[in-house]
């Protein structure tokens, strides 16, 4: 794993706690699974773009992916790794972002709990697409 996954990772991580709130974005008021992600990037250097118009419910995943592939992060196949961003479909046309921050450990928004939270183990959740960083040329940002 190179160094800006790790530190996508950690950023995530630092997210533990902080309360739900939806299209949040600041710690004090609350974040939600697109404002973990945003932390988490921005924690590795990167400039984000993060979707904006969004609901709990959504018809396409596109928005969503077009976000992340401008924001440095390429689809990945293969076994998940920590630093990785995932897209999952939580119910009917509810998609929802997670961080990896390792194989099997995950940081998400939990609106049920109204907080953030790490999950282990397999999700209880279809993975559409997980994006990774895989840049060299990032590590140094």
């Amino acid at each position: 794993m190179n160094d800006i996954r790790r530190k996508i990772a950690d950023g995530a991580l630092r997210t533990i706690g902080a309360k739900f709130r939806l299209h949040g974005r600041d710690p004090s008021t609350g974040r939600d699974c697109v404002g973990v992600v945003d932390h988490s990037l921005k924690a590795a250097g990167l400039q984000p773009d993060v979707p904006s118009a969004y609901t709990f419910r959504n018809r396409s995943s596109k928005p969503f992916e077009k976000h992340f592939e401008a924001s440095g992060l390429l689809p990945a196949s293969g076994p998940i790794e920590a630093g990785d961003v995932i897209l999952a479909l939580a119910g009917p046309a509810q998609f929802h972002l997670l961080v990896a921050t390792e194989a099997a450990q995950f940081v998400h928004a939990h609106a049920g709990l109204r907080r953030i939270v790490a999950m282990r183990g397999h999700l209880p959740w279809t993975i559409l697409q997980n994006w990774r960083c895989t840049s060299q040329d990032l590590k140094d940002i």
